[in-house]
């Protein structure tokens, strides 16, 4: 995305980086619980460009591994449940 590695299931992102963040797509539910952390956010990688799944991992949480990783989690399930993705015809 962007020029940053990605992470998919089923040709859905569920992961990726951008500049120096982290993100993480997340479904409604999980995705308010996430925001309640400090420094966590909803991911807008250009002014006015929100992708409302997606979240920026705070930086502290990079450090805490085995909740990172159940985030992660989360986030995969979450694009495993959205089925394939569909390819878009070309023109």
């Amino acid at each position: 995305m962007f020029g940053y590695p990605c992470s998919f299931v089923n040709g859905q992102m569920f992961a990726g980086l951008h500049q120096t963040n982290m993100v993480l797509r997340l479904g409604e539910e999980d995705r308010a619980e996430f925001l309640r952390q400090a420094g966590a956010e909803i991911f807008e990688p250009m002014p006015g460009r929100i992708m409302k799944e997606y979240v920026v991992v705070p930086a502290s949480l990079k450090r805490e591994e085995e909740v990172l990783l159940k985030w992660t989690v989360r986030a995969f399930s979450y694009a495993k449940s959205l089925g394939p993705k569909v390819k878009k015809k070309s023109r």
